[in-house]
């Protein structure tokens, strides 16, 4: 692995780009992208809320998933605007999102407000929504829906569940609608997530300190570690998408909740090329 960019807080929704690697810092509350050299850009800053989730719309613009007032913003121009506004639909804190080569955005609802409450259940949902702003919930039950993956032929939907320490399998409709496949795989905490052309998902675990590649069989086929810190998220990118962008923090769960990480990206090359988005 190498290291393009160090010393950020909290990096989350890792994108690639028209030839760059997007993403947000959570606790900076900061639209970043870096070039796989490591020169790094800041575009927007969202001054009013913790933005996460990253999704880019088929005319190149990007949308900012913003978790406490349930909002997606559009960034174009140099701007961000709303796009969205999920307050009276999501019951709980927003967290990821992706957005697919057609425009439609699948958005997690944990179904409770954060930080965590105990026994919480599986009352988590994703929100599906259209282009034309239309919204609505495509899926429930889920326990802490967390990274969300969607296949290049629009028919597959992969969520992390950070909870339920697997992932969630789902087939797309054509108007967009989920239907549960089933689940797969078995790992502590999954976070973001990224497919790759052979069906498998490069899982970003939070507690095992590792990116996990699980096949869709379940098995663990590649295991890359990062000792000693959290693996936040990952996306494959580059010119041929065998770069594995990893996204990790030196942190914890009670140093969290004081506001204490310390983030970075790493880079390494992989066999099996990205699929879909992200």
């Amino acid at each position: 692995m190498k290291t393009i960019h160090d010393g950020g807080r909290y990096f989350e929704g890792p994108r690639w780009h028209d030839g760059r690697l997007w993403f947000v810092d959570c606790m900076a509350r900061t639209l970043l992208s870096v070039s796989p050299a490591g020169e790094l850009q800041q575009h927007a800053e969202v001054t009013d809320d913790t933005p996460c989730g990253l999704g880019t719309l088929p005319g190149g613009d990007i949308v900012v998933l913003t978790m406490f007032r349930k909002r997606l913003l559009r960034f174009s121009d140099g701007k961000l605007s709303l796009y969205a506004d999920l307050s009276q639909l999501a019951k709980g804190t927003i967290d990821d999102m992706i957005v697919d080569g057609q425009g439609r955005a699948y958005v997690g609802d944990l179904g409770f407000d954060l930080p965590p409450p105990e026994g919480r259940g599986a009352v988590g949902r994703i929100i599906l929504v259209m282009p034309d702003g239309s919204a609505r919930v495509v899926a429930d039950g889920l326990r802490f829906p967390n990274g969300i993956a969607v296949s290049s032929d629009h028919r597959r939907l992969v969520v992390a569940e950070m909870d339920g320490a697997c992932l969630a399998d789902y087939d797309i409709a054509p108007d967009g609608g989920l239907h549960l496949r089933g689940r797969f795989g078995r790992m502590n905490a999954p976070d973001g997530i990224c497919l790759d052309r052979d069906g498998s998902t490069w899982v970003a675990s939070f507690t095992e300190d590792a990116f996990i590649r699980v096949g869709s069989d379940g098995g663990e086929r590649e295991r890359i570690a990062v000792p000693g810190r959290r693996a936040l998220a990952c996306a494959l990118g580059g010119a041929d998408r065998r770069t594995l962008f990893c996204l990790s923090a030196a942190t914890s769960f009670a140093e969290l909740r004081k506001g204490k990480s310390v983030s970075r990206i790493d880079v390494v090359e992989v066999e099996t090329p990205g699929d879909g988005y992200p």
